[in-house]
Parts: C-alpha cells; structure tokens; sequence
C-alpha cells in the first residue's frame, strides 16, 4: 500500500462490482459523473461531482470505508475515515469500460 495512514484495509475483500453503473441512480432513472465500488461489499455508487453522492451515502449508511475507483484508468482508492487517496497492491483494478 501507498498513500497515507489508511488503518481499514482489513474490512475489505474480493468483490464483484454491483453493476455497470451507480445501482441507485440506474433505479432513479439519475446520471452519475464518475463510478466508486464499495471494497467491503461490491456496491457502485456515484461519486460527490455527481448529484446523487451514492457513493458517500452508501458509506454513511453501511459503515464501509474504502472505496475503488471504477473508471478506465484510474487504479486509486478511497478510505472516508482517514480522508486517504491509496494504491494497494496485490488488489485487482476494477473498470466498468
């Protein structure tokens, strides 16, 4: 792992994204800007640029810390409690393209 202090790496495990797009906003009928996987249970959600904020959501109401990127190219995560962009190696990068 890169990055700084993320202590919640623990609480992840091998997901299968839920979907090729933000679950919440496909139900709506909603856009998303950018995609997040959920790494503790596979759950896409949109991003905060995006209006629904399901991503963030998600992490509010289930208590789940890190998020993958799920956009071509970008291989980065997310932990909401550190505030901590991370690499992690060994973890496969998720794309939905």
């Amino acid at each position: 792992m890169t990055g700084s202090g993320c202590t919640h790496l623990d609480q992840t495990r091998d997901v299968a994204p839920s979907g090729d797009g933000c679950v919440e906003c496909l139900e709506a009928g909603g856009r998303w800007v950018h995609l997040r996987v959920c790494m503790t249970c596979g759950h896409v959600g949109c991003c905060d640029s995006s209006p629904g904020k399901h991503a963030t959501a998600h992490f509010r109401a289930q208590d789940h810390p890190l998020v993958q990127s799920y956009e071509p190219g970008e291989d980065w995560w997310w932990c909401y409690l550190d505030e901590a962009v991370l690499k992690v190696a060994g973890k496969p990068t998720l794309t939905y393209r």
